[in-house]
């Protein structure tokens, strides 16, 4: 059982920044995709940013929405996922969930943490 464990989220004013970080529970070179992913009330689960492991080093994907102020990183040593999110602003403020996906031969199994609340106050 993969388990997925977020901390640092919190209250912060706009502007301000926050790194939420993600401990995986099994070696992360198991993982094809690791991300986040953010639920405002009301709204439906949103991608926020994700980080596909590769030969090369990876590669990173953004929403339009966070590019330039939010930036996902990974530490295999640590098996953890963090998001720094700079010049955060009041539509930042959502339940940021922690994905992570494995690819099997026969289908791709899904793995989520319970989320952790961050708000920003205008």
């Amino acid at each position: 059982q993969v388990q997925l464990v977020e901390s640092g989220g919190g209250l912060v004013q706009a502007g301000g920044s926050l790194r939420v970080s993600c401990q995986v529970s099994i070696s992360m070179h198991s993982l094809n995709v690791m991300g986040w992913y953010r639920q405002a009330p009301g709204k439906q689960r949103e991608l926020v940013a994700t980080y596909t492991s590769g030969g090369s080093g990876g590669s990173t994907n953004y929403a339009d929405s966070v590019k330039g102020r939010f930036t996902i990183s990974v530490d295999y040593a640590k098996n953890s996922v963090y998001l720094q999110m700079n010049s955060l602003k009041p539509e930042d403020t959502a339940v940021y969930y922690c994905h992570a996906d494995s690819k099997t031969a026969w289908a791709t199994l899904d793995y989520w943490g319970q989320g952790t609340q961050v708000t920003v106050s205008s």
